[in-house]
């Protein structure tokens, strides 16, 4: 059963609706002299019911635009909105409520509680809000990445890959108005990768689930709808329908770019 959304996404003539945006977006780390502008003015629309990678060189910005998106990271200055929040004007009591119920986060370090095992770990934000699982949902993302027999288990007797699994079923199994994920499929291997893309690409086409992906992978982002790269701390580009082939040729251009700068400079 598809969501009003989802049905959206297919009538061409319905304006997208926005999850999430960002405007002039300026952040800083330090000050005086040693001052680091990791975000320079940034301004970003994420569309309701869509995969969105971002890339960039090393440096780029990329995860720092991600965290304050997803309000992990204060801002220097500008605007972070999910819907019709605020996220820069929250207190962190209100703050942490706005993550916890509606935004779901995969990372490339798993951050799985020791002392739990996988499905615990799964449940564990749906347990802290209250909530019961859809089962039904539930019973379909664990089959989808494949941890049917590992549910038992603690993250110490899981493999990385398998870790990863949990961590990507843990954001997934609540329904979040929008998943930011950092390299989801980083410790999977390419068969694994590609399984956990698949739900995460059949998650928005079918769900209405929005998605954002920090990504180095050319393959990984090309399951995606739109990639956005950035450089040197700004948004230069963007491909829709991307290839690996394509992603990769920009990927050079952008890196050719950023080690001419460097010379100049």
């Amino acid at each position: 059963m598809t969501t009003d959304l989802a049905q959206e996404r297919r009538d061409t003539t319905a304006p997208p609706k926005t999850a999430a945006r960002v405007t002039d977006l300026v952040k800083t780390y330090g000050s005086g002299d040693t001052a680091v502008t990791a975000l320079k003015g940034v301004s970003l629309d994420i569309a309701a019911g869509e995969f969105t990678a971002i890339m960039g060189p090393s440096g780029s910005g990329k995860s720092t635009l991600m965290h304050c998106a997803a309000g992990l990271d204060s801002v220097t200055r500008g605007s972070v909105q999910l819907g019709a929040i605020e996220l820069t004007t929250l207190k962190e009591k209100d703050l942490t409520k706005v993550r916890r119920d509606h935004i779901g986060f995969v990372f490339q370090s798993f951050n799985l509680i020791p002392t739990l095992n996988a499905e615990e770990n799964i449940l564990l934000p749906l347990s802290i809000a209250g909530r019961k699982p859809d089962r039904a949902w539930y019973d379909h993302v664990i089959a989808t990445v494949g941890l049917g027999d590992r549910l038992g288990h603690r993250p110490g007797e899981l493999s990385g890959g398998q870790q990863q699994r949990v961590a990507c079923a843990r954001a997934l199994v609540s329904r979040p108005e929008i998943i930011f994920a950092d390299e989801p499929t980083g410790n999977l291997d390419s068969t694994s990768g590609a399984e956990v893309l698949g739900f995460l690409r059949r998650s928005v086409d079918d769900f209405g689930q929005t998605i954002v992906m920090v990504t180095h992978d050319p393959g990984a982002a090309s399951w995606t709808d739109r990639v956005v790269f950035l450089a040197d701390g700004r948004i230069v580009t963007e491909l829709r329908e991307p290839t690996p082939e394509r992603i990769l040729e920009t990927m050079k251009s952008l890196d050719a770019k950023h080690v001419d700068a460097k010379v100049q400079g």
